[in-house]
């Protein structure tokens, strides 16, 4: 199966982490963090990871599951820096 290499925000609090699913509304696994830490200056969860191309469009809800939780995050083109 086909992967897209993407950025992406948190929405709700929490942090994402190297290997958490990525899942979409509906639940279903889309991907996976390839790597996550909480951004120092805007504060809040930034990370990569690979999903389904059809998510892969800049604004796109997705949902990261920390601790059993589906967080709401949204597609972002990194690099993060300038873009927060």
């Amino acid at each position: 199966m086909s992967r897209k290499l993407v950025g992406f925000k948190m929405i709700d609090k929490g942090i994402p982490r190297h290997d958490y699913e990525i899942v979409n509304a509906e639940d279903e696994i889309i991907g996976r963090v390839t790597s996550g830490t909480m951004a120092p200056t805007a504060r809040i969860g930034v990370g990569l990871g690979y999903i389904k191309p059809e998510y892969s469009k800049q604004g796109t809800e997705i949902f990261i599951k920390v601790r059993n939780r589906n967080s709401k995050a949204e597609i972002f083109k990194p690099p993060f820096r300038n873009n927060i």
